[in-house]
């Protein structure tokens, strides 16, 4: 599977380290808005020994027509910045590029141009593409639907430095219909990244809960998300679209 990826931020790099370790993809590109790394080798950067040798380039050294034209691609990943989709996404649509995007604050206007390009290849949009999140956040729905009358607490974690309500956290929050102003947020140290919920009946307590140890969880939703397109028809996908069938277990 030849797979394009943008953006090189700290998620970008995590991805494509998962990517090259994967038998399954080849990382033809990496594209990015800085010059810096211009033509670096992904691999020979990230320290990584492959025979692969996808290059970095900068956005505006190609027009999205000749970078697939001279890199084709089957599967575009974008963590880049929400405005990138409007850069190559009617080319890799006109040409049935799958894309994949987890790009987590969308305006409802470009959620709508995603569900347009749909209608000419597949595109799955996850504002966290982690197996494991979206797996809790399916898992919540359910549990709510069994029992709507109980107690539900969302708490975030997350690194010091970082800013505002965790976007993955306001996702389940609209997930399970309640208010986005009684997430409780946490700021320490380094972590990662950590969400749970709470779901607190008269005489028991049910914690849903999911740490990020590494940034290559991304990768391995990456892998899925990829992997599980492959046989499917054109369409708008999300993670839970994906995940649904595995919780048939008859």
């Amino acid at each position: 599977m030849r797979v394009g990826l943008l953006g090189f931020g700290r998620a970008g790099k995590a991805v494509a380290t998962v990517l090259l370790q994967s038998e399954e993809t080849d990382l033809c590109w990496v594209l990015r808005k800085s010059k810096t790394l211009k033509h670096r080798s992904v691999p020979e950067f990230l320290g990584i020994a492959h025979e692969n040798q996808g290059l970095i380039f900068p956005k505006d050294e190609w027009t999205p027509e000749k970078l697939f034209d001279q890199y084709p691609v089957d599967v575009i990943i974008d963590f880049s910045s929400p405005e990138a989709i409007y850069y190559y996404g009617q080319e890799a649509a006109k040409r049935e590029i799958t894309i994949i995007t987890a790009i987590s604050n969308y305006p409802d206007e470009t959620i709508t141009y995603l569900k347009k390009l749909s209608q000419k290849t597949k595109v799955l949009h996850s504002p966290n593409i982690t197996i494991g999140i979206n797996f809790l956040m399916l898992t919540a729905k359910i549990l709510k639907s069994i029992a709507p009358y109980t107690d539900v607490e969302i708490i975030e974690e997350h690194f010091k430095a970082k800013k505002g309500v965790s976007g993955t956290a306001i996702k389940i929050s609209e997930t399970l219909d309640l208010p986005i102003e009684d997430i409780k947020s946490v700021r320490a140290g380094g972590i990662v990244g950590k969400h749970e919920i709470i779901f607190g009946f008269p005489y028991q307590t049910i914690r849903l809960t999911h740490e990020s140890i590494m940034r290559e969880a991304f990768g391995d939703g990456v892998l899925f998300a990829a992997k599980s397109l492959a046989d499917k028809k054109k369409g708008f996908y999300t993670m839970e679209n994906l995940l649904l069938p595995y919780f048939n277990l008859s």
